[in-house]
């Protein structure tokens, strides 16, 4: 056992057990109404149970308007989904008290999944192709409507609106999805924001959007609530990319960010894949920048089920906490079995559909509950 991985940590006045956090990860097992139900109460419930001191949900949507990225993605902008986040919050911190449980907040912009009406920091055409369930949309995105002024308020409107709701449904934080080619993330990038106004040019100019919305969620919510933000260089419509200038970019972006009173910083690997999304040539990494820059609690991400590599990020310093992702759905109990060196069930992908159910999760926890 890598003990490091079990060491306590704080987070905005939280105490955490260890070091497991897992990853946001789409899931599309909301209503079709993005109301959350009762297997996504015992999907979510299972992670604290199993020893994950932190969970963050699924990207949920923000507003009515343009945030829903997919079908039946949960959103939380409605009463309805208000009170089926309190049921699954309530499962989960019944499972653990001290888990901590986060709601990662998501608009999709120019790559939303599921209309051909969206809206992006630039009339810009998304690289890549949709991916959408059977039955879906398919081919290229659509050409996105530049935002206006009032479109940009409206969105930063809806992250408030959606943190505060958060509070009400008991969640302990909020994670805003600055990740993998989303609406925060369509700002950053060069090719996808092309505004000739204080929303782009610069990296100030291209992060003001995050910042403002960060700073905007973190003055209504209380003082104990986590704020957290998620950035990535691949996106889940390019996974190439990554950020011209490499560490140089990394800097300047994190010179900016460490103003932020952020909670947190994780840094997402699209592909799951560290060392090919987050490690630069010359030996540096994103998450190792972004930590001896901001001076933040830094989430590595990509592979982090591979123990050995995820202790010693921690033990040189290069993150805090690790975020997991596939191998928690097969091993929803993956801390406790690590600290007791018992062996991790392997991932495959037909398993996906199985781990929606509440039967799986069930079964995973307790081999005989389920025949």
């Amino acid at each position: 056992m890598n003990n490091i991985l079990f060491e306590p940590i704080s987070i905005q006045g939280h105490t955490l057990k260890n070091r497991f956090t897992v990853a946001p990860m789409t899931r599309r097992s909301a209503t079709a109404n993005g109301v959350p139900t009762a297997e996504m109460a015992a999907y979510y419930a299972a992670f604290a149970k199993g020893g994950f001191s932190m969970i963050i949900t699924e990207g949920t949507y923000t507003d009515d308007l343009f945030s829903k990225t997919d079908d039946h993605q949960p959103g939380l902008v409605t009463n309805e989904q208000l009170e089926g986040w309190k049921m699954v919050t309530d499962k989960v911190h019944q499972s653990d008290p001290n888990a901590l449980f986060i709601l990662q907040l998501m608009h999709g912009g120019a790559i939303a999944q599921q209309t051909d009406k969206t809206i992006a920091p630039s009339a810009i055409q998304p690289r890549g192709l949709r991916n959408t369930e059977p039955g879906g949309l398919t081919g290229a995105f659509p050409l996105p409507v530049a935002m206006t002024k009032q479109d940009l308020a409206d969105a930063k409107e809806g992250f408030v609106q959606t943190a505060l709701r958060a509070v009400a449904a008991g969640f302990n934080g909020v994670e805003l999805h600055g990740a993998n080619g989303y609406l925060i993330d369509q700002f950053i990038t060069p090719h996808t924001n092309v505004r000739n106004d204080e929303y782009g040019g610069s990296f100030r100019n291209r992060l003001r959007f995050l910042i403002e919305t960060f700073e905007a969620v973190r003055a209504v919510v209380p003082k104990d609530f986590i704020v957290g933000i998620r950035l990535s260089e691949s996106k889940v419509n390019d996974l190439p990319y990554r950020w011209p200038g490499g560490p140089d970019t990394a800097q300047a972006i994190f010179d900016i960010l460490k103003e932020l009173d952020a909670s947190y910083i994780h840094i997402a690997s699209e592909g799951g894949n560290w060392a090919r999304e987050s490690l630069y040539e010359d030996g540096t990494s994103s998450n190792g920048i972004a930590k001896r820059i901001t001076g933040k609690p830094v989430i590595v991400n990509g592979g982090m089920h591979d123990i050995d590599l995820a202790a010693r990020l921690l033990s040189t310093q290069e993150a805090d906490l690790v975020s997991i992702g596939k191998a928690a759905i097969t091993n929803p109990d993956l801390p406790n079995k690590i600290k007791n060196g018992a062996p991790l069930a392997p991932f495959f992908k037909e398993l996906i559909k199985d781990s929606l159910t509440l039967a799986h999760v069930e079964q995973q926890l307790n081999p005989k509950a389920v025949c």
